[in-house]
């Protein structure tokens, strides 16, 4: 399916809409301007694809909605010519997002399935400057490390310790985790924040709660 006029225009309203209720970069706004997102989609799809919902993806996962990935890349500063970890590839979306801004992108998916088609997509739209790679994104990608910022686009159930091993001293790891503090027995789920962990010149991290979010949960055992 090819970038129509019909597409380019609803996706021209979307960006002005997310420009309007959100403190997203402009850089990222203009990104995103840029990535045909319905290109993404299964066939019947195509038709929602420039709403604010999240979609539905193969492997029961999902792309996440215009403004979580605003949100998501704005919190990773500036990222042009620098290396960027993406953990959970999905169908590429937020893949080509990153390339847009950018970004010399590595990127890890677990589901082999989801890994053909993001290359598929990806490369049929033109884009270059990625590596993509099948294994289990809770170990990242050590022989690239460092990396200047990693992004995380399912949620952890604790704070993955071998991603912050991989993150360059001043570099940004953006990850939705489990919100454990509010957990009780009575609890019927667990409720997720958003964060932004910055590792310090010493080795050290702070971090910052950027609020509630909904996630697919990170997927443990083995890729498939």
């Amino acid at each position: 399916m090819i970038d129509t006029h019909l597409y380019f225009g609803r996706r021209n309203r979307m960006v002005k809409d997310l420009a309007a209720k959100g403190s997203y970069s402009g850089s990222v706004l203009e990104a995103i301007g840029r990535v045909a997102r319905h290109r993404f989609l299964e066939t019947g799809l195509q038709e929602r694809a420039y709403l604010d919902i999240p979609m539905p993806i193969p492997e029961n996962q999902t792309m996440s909605q215009p403004s979580t990935v605003a949100l998501q890349s704005t919190l990773l500063g500036s990222i042009n010519g620098k290396k960027v970890l993406e953990v959970g590839t999905g169908c590429g979306y937020q893949t080509a997002v990153l390339l847009e801004m950018g970004a010399k992108v590595f990127t890890i998916e677990r589901y082999m399935s989801l890994c053909r088609l993001a290359n598929m997509t990806l490369k049929e739209l033109g884009y270059g400057g990625f590596t993509l790679f099948f294994g289990d994104g809770r170990n990242g990608y050590a022989p690239a490390a460092p990396y200047d910022a990693i992004l995380v686009t399912c949620c952890a159930a604790e704070m993955p310790v071998r991603l912050l091993d991989q993150l360059s001293p001043g570099g940004r790891l953006v990850i939705p985790m489990n919100d454990n503090a509010s957990c009780n027995a009575e609890a019927v789920s667990v409720s997720q924040k958003l964060w932004v962990i910055t590792k310090t010149a010493d080795s050290c991290y702070t971090k910052r709660d950027v609020g509630a979010c909904n996630f697919v949960p990170m997927q443990e055992g083995t890729v498939k």
